[in-house]
């Protein structure tokens, strides 16, 4: 490889510095950390002037699965609550970047559907269709910095058995419609909330060396303390803390996106969210970036990917009404009744623009109501491919495994709009695995 430009990394706090540079051909990613530098390029055959775009645009872009680092002793992973995969992406590009080989071990999701896709994209040893609480016991006591195990976590599924004393990184996304900011019936107080607590006492009885948490921001709210409670459990089990809310779209992603992760590491301390969430700060990307060149590509009935619903004659004439005008949103007097009266959701019936980023993606981007999802240049939503790139799914993630019937609209806008974007998941990786070098 020529790089084109000539690179000295200049490490800052912690030895850590990330850049990107245009190279013939395509794109470098350059990492520092603790005097060790570790590169990788992907080819790009127009990689422009844009680093960043041009190697992430690589990334999407990429039909098979990018190589890891064979030679390298490989780090063992668990994803709890794993949905897809779209945490472990990030987490498996971020040790990538830091030359080790990954592994996933196990993934546990209670949607059986989303455990295959799982399986058919990353591989792992064992993937279960199971309630992650139905894998082991335990007890807290108290609530907050208080906190303890009453009773210690013991592990009763054979195959998280199997892992005891070999997890290196253990990721948790736990659910999150308990927390969210859209759930105005029982935020911060919903049961689903306690699961939360699964993960550390997952950690402790594995002994897991690096511990990732996400979750929406609002976590932090929850009225049983339970990040409060998590970070207590953690650190009365010897782990070293590092938390913060990570912004897509301040890392250059073109959706503005917020989630909150708690990064616990048993042997080091990690480096600080804030400090790489720092150095990787850019301007986002426009949503043009991650889905122009779709632009030109037919809609195909029958193709789950590259189709979207039937629209009511409603809807229809309202998205009709946004491209007549070139307007982004809609009047209230073109809304439903419930809205005419005045309200406060201006990006529903929106429609996105072009050279900004994305909105947050949700599991309503194939209806019309439920955001800004209203395709820039074309009369229609989303595809599920379209949202699956401004998420950050590369092309390669199949979400039909073989031998697995079409996915239904419902499971593809859930599993997507749900997903964890893995540039978030990679910034918490390198926090993680920057205490395992």
């Amino acid at each position: 490889m020529t790089v084109v430009d000539a690179y000295r990394p200049e490490a800052g706090a912690h030895g850590f510095s990330h850049t990107y540079r245009i190279a013939e051909g395509g794109a470098e990613r350059v990492v520092a950390l603790n005097g060790n530098t570790y590169s990788d390029f992907l080819p790009n055959d127009r990689p422009g002037r844009d680093p960043f775009g041009a190697w992430w645009l690589a990334y999407l872009r990429a039909k098979s699965v990018v190589p890891t680092h064979a030679e390298s002793p490989p780090l063992s992973v668990v994803d709890l609550f794993s949905s897809v995969g779209g945490l472990s992406l990030g987490v498996l590009e971020a040790a990538r970047a830091l030359e080790f080989g990954a592994i996933p071990r196990l993934a546990v999701d209670v949607d059986q559907d989303a455990v295959d896709v799982y399986r058919s994209n990353m591989r792992p040893t064992w993937a279960m269709a199971n309630s992650v609480r139905e894998l082991l016991e335990f007890r807290v006591a108290g609530r907050g910095p208080g906190a303890r195990f009453a009773l210690p976590p013991r592990i009763t599924s054979p195959e998280l058995g199997h892992l005891e004393g070999s997890v290196d990184i253990l990721l948790g996304g736990p659910p999150c419609q308990g927390h969210s900011s859209l759930n105005n019936r029982t935020r911060g107080d919903d049961p689903r909330n306690r699961l939360y607590l699964a993960v550390p006492a997952v950690a402790v009885a594995t002994g897991a060396r690096a511990v990732i948490i996400e979750n929406v921001p609002n976590v932090v709210h929850d009225k049983n303390g339970v990040v409060e409670t998590s970070k207590a459990l953690l650190r009365g089990a010897g782990y070293h803390l590092t938390e913060g809310v990570l912004k897509a779209d301040r890392l250059g992603w073109p959706q503005t996106r917020r989630r909150y992760f708690l990064v616990a590491t048993r042997d080091a301390a990690p480096l600080p969210l804030s400090l790489i969430a720092d150095a990787l700060a850019r301007d986002p990307l426009p949503v043009a970036w991650a889905i122009r060149d779709f632009a030109r590509r037919r809609l195909r009935e029958g193709d789950a990917m590259f189709s979207t619903p039937q629209m009511s004659t409603a809807n229809e004439e309202r998205i009709a009404w946004l491209f007549e005008n070139d307007e982004f949103d809609l009047p209230d007097e073109r809304r439903p009744d419930c809205h005419k009266d005045g309200h406060t959701y201006p990006s529903v019936y929106g429609r996105m623009k072009w050279d900004t980023p994305a909105g947050t993606i949700t599991g309503g981007f194939m209806t019309p109501g439920r955001g800004r999802f209203i395709h820039p240049k074309q009369p229609r939503v989303l595809t599920p491919r379209e949202a699956a790139r401004i998420q950050g799914f590369p092309d390669w993630f199949t979400f039909q495994p073989p031998g697995m019937p079409q996915p239904n609209r419902a499971n593809l806008a859930k599993w997507i709009g749900d997903a964890v974007p893995p540039i978030l998941g990679y910034v918490a990786g390198l926090a993680a695995i920057s205490a395992l070098v």
